[in-house]
């Protein structure tokens, strides 16, 4: 599957960038072996290199091995707990509590998150600045291609930070300014105005389904018109408003264009959409059987981050660092790798599935019901639940070693894409938003899952969800869109767990939640780097 060669292109485009100060150098004589910002940005090509290395900027605010947005995302919501080995620092307890309390020494949880997403920002606002001394000819399309996925992959960046820390930087050209925090009405027009225009601009032939195996993780059209929606229902269900400069009939439109476009569909067998719940071991040879797994950019997958397998500790940096972090405990258990114990699930969430519900062993690793526990290392694992993710879990082969390619290290060579957004995504949301067919929409999932049909309503949308996309990154922001008060009292809790193999409880206030407004730490790093200019959030 190509995965764009990011990790090679991209070191000449940020090679590119350090050396930009050398227009200037010495008699002004042009470099002819090196790439500079004086000889690059000429040609289409030199655009089209450009644009890669944004992509590579969005992977790696994922591959570098910082706290993942996805992994923040579960351990924020009520489907998990912050977990890890027992004798870890509490850093994910400090999160899954809302309470800096719990670590009070980890004031720079997401430190390298900022500075991964703030490079990635910076790569696209530098394309977009040069756009105009580019040499396009009569290409105008290129141009406008180009310029649509830039912005689209910046959008999707400030959408993320603007979730977790709120009031962030607004940087739209390549500056190192110290600038203040902007209000989060004046980012998400940002974020709206870059998505509304890849949504226009992206030539809706530019990268076929029937070729994902050369576009896949490219941004289409319809990528844009569906992570638009999700921005309008988070931004105007926390913040109760609709000035945004896009109506829910715009919204609603473009999803339906998605739908109509013929390019998605579900795919027929929920579990074959992830890796673990798909493939089956085969100890005789020591293999795994991938044939019920969809692959890669199926037809179901209408965004996905990708990753690839060639990570190495020399500077390549494009696998999936955060999913060894999701693994069992030190465990393996074929197909299941083993990994770092993070996001142990949450009972309740299990509870939820009913036994019909196919998605219910496609999505959880159950322990015991599967076996696991009697090679599991209670003593090793902190808040053990019984219960583990399945749908992003490191792969082992059946002897237990690491299945990714690559150098076969478990820690940086996983490959398996995130899906940002699903075909199942696309109809839910037009549903939520008043499709005539909504009721058609619900139910079609509903029917993939192995359930019958039921009245669809917005509560129901908002159940069905919570089952679909269980640790798929979306659970907390869709139960923050609904209010504060909502996302306080689903969230706080008590429940019984185990850590070191002895009784534990992990105890969730909404008092906390509350305090915090359901965002994050702005790293006091940055804080200090600013001078003061950055204003921490409250609760923490």
């Amino acid at each position: 599957m190509n995965k764009f060669k990011l990790n090679i292109i991209a070191a000449i485009v940020m090679g590119m960038g350090l050396l930009s100060s050398c227009a200037d150098s010495f008699l002004d004589s042009e470099s002819k072996t090196t790439v500079t910002d004086g000889n690059f940005y000429r040609t289409v090509a030199d655009a089209e290199m450009a644009l890669i290395g944004c992509y590579d900027g969005f992977q790696r605010t994922s591959a570098n091995g910082n706290l993942a947005f996805y992994v923040a995302s579960e351990i924020l919501s009520d489907n998990c707990f912050g977990g890890t080995g027992n004798t870890d620092a509490r850093a994910y307890q400090a999160l899954d509590r809302f309470d800096i309390s719990q670590s009070p020494s980890d004031n720079n949880l997401f430190n390298g998150t900022w500075s991964d997403y703030y490079a990635g920002i910076f790569r696209c606002n530098t394309l977009l600045q040069k756009l105009d001394g580019i040499s396009w000819g009569n290409n105008t399309t290129a141009r406008k291609r180009i310029e649509g996925e830039t912005r689209f992959l910046r959008a999707i960046m400030y959408f993320d930070l603007v979730r977790l820390f709120e009031r962030v930087p607004l940087l739209t050209e390549p500056t190192t300014a110290n600038i203040p925090q902007s209000e989060p009405a004046e980012i998400y027009k940002l974020i709206a105005g870059d998505l509304k225009f890849a949504a226009e601009n992206i030539p809706s032939d530019a990268y076929p389904k029937a070729k994902a195996s050369e576009n896949d993780g490219r941004v289409t059209t319809y990528a844009a018109k569906s992570m638009l929606a999700r921005v309008y229902l988070f931004y105007t269900g926390y913040y109760k408003a609709d000035d945004l400069g896009v109506s829910q009939s715009e919204i609603l439109a473009g999803l339906e264009d998605v739908i109509n476009s013929n390019e998605y569909d579900l795919v027929s067998t929920y579990k074959s959409l992830w890796p673990a719940a798909s493939y089956i071991p085969n100890k005789k040879d020591n293999t795994l059987d991938r044939s019920g797994y969809a692959g890669m950019g199926n037809i179901e997958t209408v965004f996905t981050q990708k990753f690839n397998n060639t990570s190495d500790y020399n500077g390549n940096i494009d696998g999936n660092r955060w999913l060894v972090m999701m693994g069992m405990r030190n465990t393996n258990w074929s197909p299941y790798g083993k990994g770092w114990g993070a996001c142990s699930v949450n009972p309740k969430l299990v509870n939820a599935y009913s036994d019909a519900d196919q998605r219910k062993t496609a999505s959880v690793i159950d322990i015991v019901g599967e076996g696991i526990a009697k090679t599991f290392d209670l003593k090793d694992t902190r808040e053990y639940t019984g219960y583990s993710n399945k749908k992003y879990t490191p792969i082992a082969l059946p002897d237990g070693t690491s299945d990714t390619g690559g150098s076969n290290d478990f820690q940086i060579s996983q490959d398996q894409d995130f899906i940002v957004i699903r075909y199942a995504d696309v109809l839910l949301m037009a549903a939520e938003l008043g499709s005539p067919k909504a009721q058609s929409y619900y139910d079609k999932v509903r029917k993939r899952a192995g359930l019958t049909a039921k009245t669809v309503s917005k509560a129901n949308i908002i159940e069905e969800r919570r089952l679909e996309f269980a640790f798929e990154g979306i659970r907390y922001w869709d139960l923050l869109r609904q209010g504060l008060d909502v996302a306080a009292s689903t969230i706080a809790q008590t429940q019984k767990v185990k850590s070191g193999a002895v009784d534990d409880e992990v105890v969730i206030t909404a008092e906390n939640i509350k305090k915090t407004r359901g965002f994050m730490q702005i790293p006091n790093t940055q804080i200090t780097l600013s001078n003061g200019v950055l204003i921490q959030n409250s609760g923490w």
